[in-house]
């Protein structure tokens, strides 16, 4: 199930993209099994291990009883101080409150903000403007469900109803002396009415009609909506309870039922090293619910953060995704909002969350780091600028990434990361081979992705008008055509990443991803493994069956048409000349161009077609001329490659041809590549 191709207006202003997803499913672990490339985590946890987080004390929530409630409790005191330095942070956030208070109309811009402002500096303008709004958000709700209609709250499948009621919530406590009763008891019977329909949409009512929903993802919690209903949920109940009959089953609901009956449960089994299953677009929804996490936390006492090791997994994830210019990130699964998977606003609070949370972390430091020196060092937009003001954690001292392993593996996501360095001008790759469970995912198990100081090698839609083709067309993988139609990867499947070593100078990655086309009869194997020698060379071997008849494309989307020589490739782009030898495989290389297609702006692929069956291929991915030069190895039970390397020495790859296992021979040492994921160090 799909819901529209473009953005809606809930989206914009919520600040969750308007999608829909599949069920989850519980994710493969891994090996655990270490080569001597690195074991532990550094922090004492367990990377591969989605159970409860280090930090988990077990402390019980308590509630409290006077407004305001919610957040302020241990916050208040920092934040007036902040406002009483007027540093850059709490000034910005002033500056975007006054001008919304005098009537400026900022997209996106939320009355909670104002009511923060009020409760913070007792400033009864700022209330008198988020009361007004509010009430206006209610009268024209009452209006509509006195003829029987669902409010706008219901819109899109009730995407908006974690901001919207959060409105309702958060202005009613952090204001709640300048509410009135008559005002506070209409606005309880709106939001009790908005948030019971959210859980139970067959029933969900109106005024006296039954105005039913699907009820899309109420009970998924990788999914970009429930973050929205848990929000509504959980600052309803906060925010009044002890003056709403129903705060308590709100607030049960939210914790008891959602967050320890169904997400834990399921992060734990599905979503192992952090991220999100519907990709880097959608999935950055999350960091709404990791502020739920911080502000339940503010409020009761309770860590529901480490209720699993997600939340603390989620920051090691996306500092991997971002690519070493510290301007984009990795563009997995649909990218709706901006297809070009350019930094954001939302992934600087979605950082600035976990570092509130895990302040502690070895992670945090560089995070710290790495968004200073990012493209978006500060909020762009005035609706997102209370996140620098709530989340400047100056608790935590940036520091420089560099002693980080340079390898990432989030089993839950299938995504692994690699680098040749933590400078901006490193070498980036990521490997895909894991779950396909989420609406919003792609069909790209098996593809690659090459990026220093630009993209070499892509996700073609980052060229695309729409960001969401998800075409097995658009990916670096090797396409499988039968009766003339491309064989299509099939959601609800699990791919599997069967090894993962990494040496000083290498990184060795294998998956297989047959078990994506579903039993197919087309397809009996699809295995792709990858050496990456440091800094710039990459050898790919793939290993594909398929039914007579059908035909095997290598295929590679690149950001400019490549130069084609014989065996060779060119792709040249951002200042950078990446060059793909064909040292075992198909036919002749051939180009396309992805402009033929109305979606696309731009963008190439690099095809090198050959018949089904039995096929092998072998290429060697070498930027700016690190390889001298490339000579076929092994034999034909362990083809392979010698690349003569430009910062001298040589380096022999052999794969075994017909199981996962490769040779590596460098710096005089030959090391056995098996099969079995290695236990990464941070």
């Amino acid at each position: 199930m799909r819901r529209g191709k473009t953005l809606s207006v809930a989206f914009l202003i919520a600040s969750f993209v308007a999608g829909c997803s599949g069920g989850s499913e519980t994710g493969d672990d891994t090996d655990g099994d270490d080569d001597g490339g690195g074991g532990g985590d550094g922090d004492g946890g367990d990377p591969l291990d989605g159970g409860p987080d280090i930090d988990d004390d077990d402390t019980a929530p308590t509630y409290p009883t006077q407004h305001p409630r919610i957040y302020l409790g241990p916050n208040k005191a920092r934040l007036q101080a902040s406002l009483q330095a007027n540093g850059p942070a709490a000034s910005r956030f002033k500056q975007s409150v006054d001008q919304w208070v005098s009537g400026a109309d900022l997209w996106g811009f939320h009355a909670w903000n104002a009511a923060l402002m009020g409760a913070l500096t007792g400033t009864q303008a700022y209330c008198t403007k988020a009361i007004a709004d509010v009430d206006a958000q209610v009268t024209a709700a009452e209006a509509r469900i006195a003829s029987n209609q669902a409010p706008a709250v219901a819109g899109d499948s009730y995407l908006g109803v974690g901001h919207m009621i959060g409105d309702v919530a958060l202005v009613y406590d952090w204001c709640f002396d300048a509410v009135s009763a008559s005002q506070r008891m209409r606005w309880i019977n709106y939001a009790n009415q908005a948030v019971s329909n959210v859980w139970n949409p067959t029933t969900a009512k109106w005024g006296t009609a039954t105005i039913p929903w699907t009820g899309w993802s109420v009970n998924n919690p990788s999914n970009n909506y429930y973050y929205s209903f848990l929000r509504a949920t959980m600052l309803l109940g906060l925010a009044t309870k002890g003056e709403n009959p129903n705060a308590d089953q709100w607030i049960t609901q939210f914790r008891d039922t959602k967050i320890m009956g169904q997400l834990v449960p399921a992060f734990t089994a599905d979503l192992i090293g952090g991220g999100s299953r519907e990709g880097t677009g959608y999935g950055t929804a999350m960091r709404d619910l990791f502020e739920l996490y911080d502000w339940w936390h503010a409020t009761t006492g309770e860590k529901l953060h480490t209720k699993t090791s997600h939340a603390r997994q989620s920051l090691r994830a996306f500092v991997h995704q971002m690519v070493p210019t510290l301007d984009r990130f990795a563009p997995t699964g649909d990218q709706s909002r901006d297809a070009t998977a350019a930094l954001f606003d939302y992934q600087r609070a979605y950082l600035q969350v976990l570092i509130k949370l895990f302040p502690d972390d070895p992670m945090a430091g560089p995070a710290k780091q790495m968004l200073a020196s990012s493209s978006v060092p500060q909020m762009s937009q005035a609706f997102m600028r209370v996140s620098d003001f709530l989340y400047d954690n100056a608790e935590v001292q940036a520091k420089p990434a560099d002693a980080l392993n340079t390898t990432y593996y989030a089993p839950g996501i299938g995504q692994v990361y690699t680098r040749s360095g933590w400078d901006k001008g490193a070498t980036w790759l990521n490997l895909i081979g894991g779950p396909y469970t989420e609406s919003h995912a792609h069909q790209d198990q098996g593809s690659l992705m090459l990026y220093k100081g630009g993209w070499l090698v892509y996700d073609a839609v980052v060229e695309s008008h729409s960001g969401i083709d998800q075409e097995v067309t658009t990916h670096s993988l090797v396409r499988i055509d039968s009766g003339g139609q491309k064989v299509k990867q099939i959601a609800s499947t699990m791919s599997k990443l069967e090894a993962l070593k990494t040496g000083n100078k290498w990184t060795y990655a294998a998956a297989d991803v047959t078990a994506a086309y579903k039993g197919n009869a087309a397809v009996q194997l699809v295995q792709r493994e990858v050496v990456h020698l440091k800094p710039d060379v990459v050898v790919v071997f793939d290993r594909v069956k398929s039914a007579s008849g059908t035909t095997q494309t290598w295929q590679l989307a690149v950001p400019t048409a490549p130069s084609i020589n014989g065996n060779t490739a060119t792709i040249s782009n951002a200042g950078h000349q990446l060059k793909v030898t064909r040292v075992g495989g198909g036919n002749a290389y051939s180009t396309y161009d992805y402009r033929g297609g109305s979606d696309f702006n731009g963008g190439f692929r690099l095809d090198e077609a050959q018949a089904g069956g039995d096929q092998r291929y072998l290429h060697v991915l070498a930027i700016d001329g690190s390889a001298l030069g490339i000579t076929a190895a092994g034999d034909s039970a362990h083809p392979g490659a010698t690349i003569q390397l430009a910062g001298g020495g040589t380096a022999t790859v052999t794969f075994n041809r017909d199981t996962v296992g490769a040779t590596l021979t460098m710096d005089g040492q030959t090391t056995n590549l098996a099969a079995g994921v290695a236990n990464l160090a941070d």
